[in-house]
């Protein structure tokens, strides 16, 4: 049983998900993501309905110096960290060649070099406790050409496949969590909604389904974990699809 779980993105949508469903198995949690009254208000929501200890770290990840506390939160020995979830991010539209450099910079850093250094944070201390899991939210996008997002998430993959490798043999799992369309606000504050966009309906997941499926997977260790059937076939299929029509299933949606 996860002691403590610190949760970044965890105002809404998979963060909160996460939130919920770790407080009713009885984690205790540290929650991270900019909006502070959003946490707070989660917050009061997990101790009423668990009475459980939740901590409220309001910190805008890609602002170095605000990283560098929830580093230090996470490198803390005296209050161990026993799992990191590594969920926050947003989305850009797919046509990078419009979009703003710098938007896609941040893009880039909230999605890679954020996971990477809180990653490096929580893991010595892991190590020396002998145990402990590192959770990255990637996306099924990681398998299809899908813009910068799906060049991120590919990266968040790749990358926990070696953790898991390097690091299940001395008790730190690392796991990355590849869910499809989502009923979250993620794809909302895009004006994504289910059944527009060219995405079938029979394509979106419920939030609370991801989250439970893929803890059964961080539990058992996996490197990777695909959340739902549908999109585990999905996946499979990706690996026989020429790389000019799979770039034009990635069209859809955005």
């Amino acid at each position: 049983m996860t002691r403590t779980a610190l949760i970044t993105g965890a105002s809404s949508g998979l963060g909160a998900e996460y939130a919920r469903q770790l407080a009713a198995r009885g984690a205790d949690l540290i929650l991270v993501a900019r909006d502070s009254a959003a946490l707070e208000s989660l917050a009061g929501e997990l101790r009423s309905a668990h009475g459980r200890q939740v901590e409220v770290l309001g910190a805008d990840l890609l602002d170095p110096a605000q990283r560098a506390l929830v580093e230090e939160r996470l490198a803390d020995t005296s209050r161990p960290v026993e799992m990191l979830v590594n969920n926050a991010g947003f989305g850009l539209p797919l046509s990078f060649e419009r979009n703003d450099i710098d938007d896609e910079v941040r893009h880039l850093a909230l999605h890679v070099e954020v996971p990477m250094r809180l990653t490096h944070a929580a893991l010595q201390p892991m190590l020396e406790r002998g145990h402990g899991r590192i959770v990255n939210v990637a996306s099924v996008a990681a398998f299809i050409p899908r813009s910068t997002y799906g060049a991120c998430k590919g990266w968040l993959v790749a990358f926990s496949r070696w953790a898991n490798g390097r690091y299940a043999p001395r008790g730190v799992t690392v796991t990355a969590v590849c869910p499809g369309f989502t009923h979250t606000d993620f794809h909302a504050r895009m004006g994504l909604e289910a059944g527009k966009e060219g995405v079938a309906d029979a394509l979106w997941l419920d939030a609370r389904d991801v989250v439970s499926e893929s803890l059964r997977d961080i539990a058992r260790g996996k490197a990777v974990s695909v959340p739902s059937l549908r999109y585990r076939l999905l996946v499979g299929l990706t690996r026989l699809v020429p790389p000019g029509l799979a770039a034009r299933i990635g069209e859809s949606g955005r």
